[in-house]
């Protein structure tokens, strides 16, 4: 047994372990210089966002992943962890300075972009994505951080950089921002920033934690004052990145329970005695809240006693509950029919789809045999042409 666990153990090292692949040195020169923020890097900003701004006005995601590649907006953000990290006070001014000015550019341009733009933006369905963080930005922010900084401190770099910057998604919420600014629309400057901020903050957070675990060398050679003062410094930053860290991720968990809850709830409860709940709201209003919108008869104190039970049977509280009725007049004998033509058009609608996948199939295993007939079989000699 103890022969079996050491193997387990000696395996699993071998597989895990990363000390004899990265170089900390290289890396934390590298992080640095690429915190840089001047000349090219500049216009490269400005060029990245205008191309964001322009895929978000279209919805087109591949211009939008396109200009998240070009983005140098990743540098600035790492390098905070890592000043935080190795308690480099003068790295963390500068980092967090040519941060600033980044974010600055890139609202100046996002919105001259949106003011100036001839592109109608119709359905914003892009944007409006941008406007709310959930749980899985915060998870994808964490665990980005965590890689980039393993790639940044890689002996042999790879292509994970370019993937971390996509599936961050820093510059998306700053173009969403600066169209809030466009056309002073606080709902999506805000819920944009905030997006940014999380993303931010989460990222510095895996770099400072994965700059410690690699043992990253630190500024010494201060004197103990000086060295005693950054030190507690250092420690407010780190209070003030953790905390509401935490408790923003703790928030946005609950959210996310709370809409999982609250889908499960109105799925089970589409009809309610001759009433059809056509559309619901999740939102916080002294916490959360979900209100209902149904269509049809008046709801019966039967009916509203059952749903309420319904909703608290999904942890869902009665004063976190709204009910909105919205009665089209109907007598009992049209709400039956109403209802029905829902129900046939969702058949309708589906054996539509499955006729579509058989005509697919059959097209497929069509194409398969005629591929298998051309396809010439090397066991079977081939027969020199008659002369004519």
């Amino acid at each position: 047994m103890k022969l079996e666990k050491d193997y387990i153990r000696r395996t699993i090292r071998y597989y895990a372990n990363i000390y004899d692949h990265i170089d900390t040195d290289d890396a934390a020169q590298r992080i640095k210089s690429s915190i840089w923020f001047r000349g090219p890097n500049v216009w490269i900003l400005a060029f990245s966002i205008i191309i964001a701004s322009v895929g978000l006005n279209v919805n087109s995601t591949a211009v939008i992943i396109g200009a998240m590649l070009i983005s140098p907006l990743m540098g600035p953000i790492i390098g905070v962890g890592l000043a935080i990290g190795t308690n480099d006070l003068d790295l963390l001014k500068l980092a967090f300075k040519n941060l600033l000015v980044m974010v600055a550019i890139s609202l100046i341009a996002s919105t001259l972009f949106f003011l100036l733009s001839p592109l109608d933006l119709t359905n914003p369905t892009e944007l409006e994505a941008r406007t709310s963080p959930t749980v899985y930005d915060v998870l994808i922010a964490l665990f980005g951080g965590f890689a980039g900084i393993l790639e940044n401190s890689r002996k042999e770099r790879g292509t994970v950089i370019a993937g971390v910057a996509i599936a961050t998604a820093l510059m998306p919420p700053l173009c969403t921002a600066g169209y809030g600014l466009s056309c002073l629309n606080m709902h999506y400057f805000l819920g944009a920033m905030y997006l940014f901020i999380i993303n931010s903050v989460f990222i510095i957070l895996a770099t400072y934690l994965m700059v410690k675990y690699l043992r990253f060398r630190t500024v010494t050679g201060l004197d103990p004052k000086r060295a005693s003062r950054r030190r507690h410094l250092m420690t407010t930053l780190i209070t003030i990145v953790i905390i509401p860290s935490v408790i923003s991720f703790i928030g946005l968990v609950r959210d996310n329970s709370f809409e999982q809850k609250v889908q499960a709830f109105v799925t089970e409860n589409k009809l309610v005695s001759r009433s059809y709940i056509y559309d619901y709201r999740i939102y916080k209003d002294h916490g959360r809240k979900v209100e209902l919108f149904l269509t049809g008869e008046p709801l019966s104190f039967e009916a509203q006693t059952s749903l309420y039970a319904s909703a608290r049977s999904h942890k869902i509280k009665d004063n976190q509950l709204i009910v909105k009725e919205h009665s089209l007049g109907m007598t009992g004998e049209e709400m039956n029919e109403m209802v029905r033509e829902i129900y046939d058009k969702t058949d309708r609608d589906m054996a539509e789809k499955e006729a579509q996948l058989n005509y697919l199939q059959s097209r497929i295993d069509s194409l398969s045999r005629l591929v298998e007939s051309l396809v010439v079989d090397p066991n079977v000699p081939i027969l020199p042409e008659e002369k004519h």
